[in-house]
């Protein structure tokens, strides 16, 4: 594949030499166009992630092993981008696959302009994609595609361009693939629009939690944690020891009400002895 790029075509597959490779996906901004988000799923032999681990994206950006990672988003002359590198040769034998998706919260894919998944060399910087596909959404209404999928054949590798959808968004993408969805957050996602869960019946996996909630695998979370956001307020402090309430100014031109007149002192008052006591012998 040295020094030549392949246009193709859906169900299509290509063998690589690269051992570590650069996925990226790329599309047209606009007004109305929806952010992008790749994502990557690591399966084994079944087709099922082997843990909740295996699914890197925007809320877990990097696999345990560091052999799988999202990229910057960039914007180019040529549109914004998003991506993912893996090293396909230092990968555990256990991993069969690499799925490349992409999804989009706010809207869906049929408001994507251009979508294209590139596939470059990671040790060239600069160098002219092995492979490119022009993903388009078979319905419009898909929030999630596959774009491509890296495989093991032997000892080496190949990437096919599948282009398949899913109208639930990131939450259906990754249960389909065996990620452990929390419900709650599921729900959470669902109203904010980002995507439902999936039917049980349609997925062959519970869902994922970052997808998401979104991430039913629970990994998928949108919410911010507190940290370094306003605080909710303090309760009340009690007056002991603290500053007291000033009082209340007078209401000047009124007749103010008398103070109640101290008692007067007892001129015969003496205190108790203080302290321990001792008896004289």
């Amino acid at each position: 594949m040295t020094g030549m790029t392949h246009a193709m075509l859906k169900g299509s597959n290509v063998p690589l030499d690269a051992m570590a490779v650069r996925a990226v996906l790329r599309w047209t901004p606009g007004v109305g166009v929806p952010d992008v988000d790749a994502s990557a799923l690591l399966l084994d032999a079944s087709g099922r992630v082997r843990s909740d681990e295996d699914f890197v994206f925007y809320n877990q950006p990097r696999h345990p092993s560091g052999l799988v990672r999202r990229l910057p988003k960039r914007s180019t002359p040529e549109g914004l981008t998003d991506g993912v590198e893996a090293d396909l040769a230092a990968l555990d034998p256990s991993v069969d696959q690499v799925v490349i998706a992409a999804s989009c919260d706010e809207a869906a894919f049929e408001h994507v302009r251009d979508l294209r998944i590139s596939l470059y060399d990671a040790a060239s910087a600069d160098g002219e994609p092995l492979a490119v596909f022009d993903v388009r959404a078979e319905t419009g209404e898909e929030s999630a595609i596959i774009c491509g999928e890296l495989y093991r054949r032997g000892d080496s590798w190949k990437f096919r361009a599948v282009g398949q959808g899913y109208p639930n968004g990131l939450v259906g993408l990754a249960t389909a693939f065996g990620i452990s969805v929390d419900e709650t957050e599921a729900t959470e996602e669902q109203t904010s629009g980002s995507g439902t869960p999936a039917d049980a019946a349609a997925a062959p996996g519970p869902d994922t939690a970052a997808v998401p909630a979104p991430d039913t695998q629970a990994t998928i979370q949108h919410q911010q944690p507190a940290y370094g956001y306003p605080q909710p307020a303090s309760p009340p402090q009690p007056a002991y020891g603290y500053p007291q309430p000033a009082p209340a100014p007078p209401a000047y031109g009124y007749p103010q009400p008398a103070a109640a007149a101290a008692p007067a002192a007892d001129p015969h008052f003496v205190l108790p002895p203080q302290g321990p006591q001792f008896l004289r012998s």
